[in-house]
């Protein structure tokens, strides 16, 4: 399946052609029908003779309705370019070229129509097409003569059309969904339906959707579709669909509102974008027309250089990196430049120099996206978020980008961060000798991380451990005045292993509260309730003894083979029962887990 949309000058014969390949008539209002003027946009599909579908987005010439050109053939991926023998290029043909030439368009076909009425212009015709399409991406399309009265040339432009079909980038049905609204309208007994062209992802029925509309957003739910006069319960692209709508009425939706993947697309209405076509931004007026899918909103300009600027929309829009705007003053019957979207989330810019500093990096940038260039300026990003963006993450990383679950680091900002929290962790150790470490939350806000899912990742780089909550050096750093009480303790444990020292014994060697628990944070000793201290070495060597009594036993029992006083051996019991090495038979008694 694909889709391709027309353009040409006002009666160079679109709408005839797309008449005569398909059986059906594109010009659906009766004006239209009446003054023999395509107004709006027409839709038409036809079978090739290879047998692929084919669908029409026929779009007026005229200079007045140059917007509604724009809606049908910003989401198109194939035109044809339509020009009559017997006139040859003419201005609304400039206007056309200028157009396709902003979106890119380079898939497509010329077709000089009316051959009847001038057949010795024919090569002089396409040659000029060639010649005036030489900046776009159809400068070396096929062309084809033909008719629509008399017939001669149709089965060739059959012939040529499944060439460009056949040959046409393959679209991804597994894409996110952004399909721009060109129509709306309800029917009765199936309420609220939109048309629109799908150029990548898949529909179903029953899908939820974003709306993203000038009037309301929120959830839609798909309640049927249709392509091609068919109904379908799936539709994938380049398709034309009619979607019938549950959530919304018909009359709060309208053409240049976009149905989107849930979560799948950043709306903003900030955008910094590099010309690809046209006049440049230092000629552009403050305001522009900004053409988008089928979306027409007015944007404030900030010119950086020639190249370079930012425009400010009157509204947000689902807008990706490398998305092509055309750019039209309000007003004007003609196309002002073309610009390709460079950044959907820019920088604040505030301080003197920062337009100059801002068009240097938009001058290394990519309209496809660069994930280096990316990460460093922000240090840190979600991969999804990038994505939202329109930024493509390979698979395999440069050296510049550390990936930490779905977080994407710059190497030189985690370095910075890193040594930053050295420095905080030192400091917090000079000035308290007793210091447990730096609380987390206290660290990750002075690195100022965009997230506390990063800290782990930054202790690491930094050969720092996180203890309790608190992030410390990986060697214990000594106690300070309190060490020679704390190695004196050690010392006489190790002798006497559960012969805990009481309040009076911890006191003599300036052992208070505050010591033993920066001990016991160190790991050089084991606290346990009532403040009964011990090394971490106390419950093992207390199961050695334990398992060589007679199962089950007393706490009398234990407290006579640990040596020790029922001060001691009741808390360290307990901490064996909280182990699970030991456990309650009865009132009375305990046994060794086995």
């Amino acid at each position: 399946m694909q889709v391709i949309a027309t353009a040409g000058h006002v009666d160079h014969g679109k709408s005839t052609l797309i008449r005569a390949l398909t059986g059906i008539e594109p010009d659906r209002l009766a004006e239209e029908k009446q003054r023999g003027l395509t107004i709006d946009l027409g839709f038409a599909w036809t079978v090739l003779p290879s047998g692929r579908e084919v669908s029409f987005v026929d779009v007026p010439g005229h200079e007045r309705f140059l917007g509604n050109m724009l809606a049908g053939i910003g989401p198109a991926p194939i035109v044809c370019f339509v020009i009559a023998a017997d006139e040859g290029w003419r201005a609304q043909s400039t206007d056309h070229r200028d157009a396709i030439a902003a979106l890119g368009v380079d898939q497509g076909l010329i077709v000089v129509t009316r051959a009847d009425l001038a057949p010795g212009s024919i090569d002089q015709v396409i040659t000029r097409a060639r010649t005036e399409l030489a900046e776009t991406g159809l400068a070396h399309a096929p062309a084809v003569a033909v008719s629509a009265v008399t017939g001669d040339g149709l089965d060739e432009l059959r012939v040529l059309l499944d060439g460009v079909v056949g040959a046409a980038r393959e679209p991804s049905a597994a894409q996110r969904v952004r399909l721009w609204v060109d129509r709306a309208f309800s029917i009765s007994g199936a309420g609220t339906v939109v048309t629109g062209t799908l150029t990548a992802g898949t529909l179903h029925r029953e899908d939820r959707l974003a709306l993203c509309g000038e009037q309301r957003g929120g959830e839609v739910v798909v309640r049927g579709l249709q392509s091609r006069g068919g109904s379908l319960e799936q539709l994938g692209p380049v398709s034309r669909a009619a979607v019938n709508l549950r959530g919304v009425s018909a009359e709060e939706i309208s053409r240049g509102d976009a149905l989107l993947s849930p979560g799948a697309w950043e709306l903003t209405a900030e955008l910094d974008v590099r010309r690809s076509s046209g006049r440049g931004f230092d000629d552009a007026p403050r305001e522009l027309m900004v053409h988008l899918g089928t979306a027409a909103v007015p944007a404030r300009v900030r010119p950086f250089d020639a190249e370079h600027a930012r425009l400010t929309l009157v509204r947000p829009v689902p807008v990706g990196v490398g998305d092509a705007l055309v750019l039209r003053a309000g007003g004007s019957h003609s196309v002002h430049a073309g610009a390709r979207v460079l950044d959907v989330d820019p920088p604040s810019l505030r301080r003197r120099g920062d337009g100059d500093r801002r068009s240097s990096t938009l001058a290394e940038m990519s309209p496809a996206g660069d994930v280096a260039l990316e990460v460093r300026r922000r240090g840190a990003v979600r991969e999804d978020v990038l994505l939202r963006y329109g930024v493509r993450v390979p698979p395999v990383l440069g050296g510049s980008v550390l990936r930490h679950g779905q977080w994407l680091v710059d190497a030189g900002a985690m370095a910075a961060w890193a040594e930053h929290l050295t420095q905080l962790v030192s400091t917090d150790q000079r000035s308290d000798a007793l210091s447990a470490g730096v609380p987390g939350k206290v660290a990750a806000d002075a690195l100022s991380l965009p997230d506390g899912e990063l800290l782990p990742a930054v202790i690491s780089a930094a050969g720092l451990v996180r203890a309790e909550g608190r992030v410390r050096g990986a060697t214990a750093p000594g106690l300070g005045m309190a060490e020679h009480g704390i190695a004196t303790l050690e010392e006489r444990l190790r002798s006497a292993p559960f012969q805990a020292p009481d309040a009076d014994d911890l006191a003599a060697q300036g052992l208070g509260t505050r010591e033993l628990a920066a001990a016991a944070a160190q790991g050089r000793v084991m606290r346990l309730p009532g403040e009964v201290i011990l090394l971490p070495s106390a419950p093992a060597l207390a199961m050695r003894e334990l398992a060589r009594l007679p199962q089950p036993f007393t706490t009398s029992e234990a407290r006579q083979a640990l040596t020790t006083t029922r001060r001691v051996a009741i808390p360290l019991l307990e901490h064996l029962d909280g182990r699970g090495w030991t456990r309650r038979v009865d009132a009375g008694h305990r046994e060794v887990v086995r």
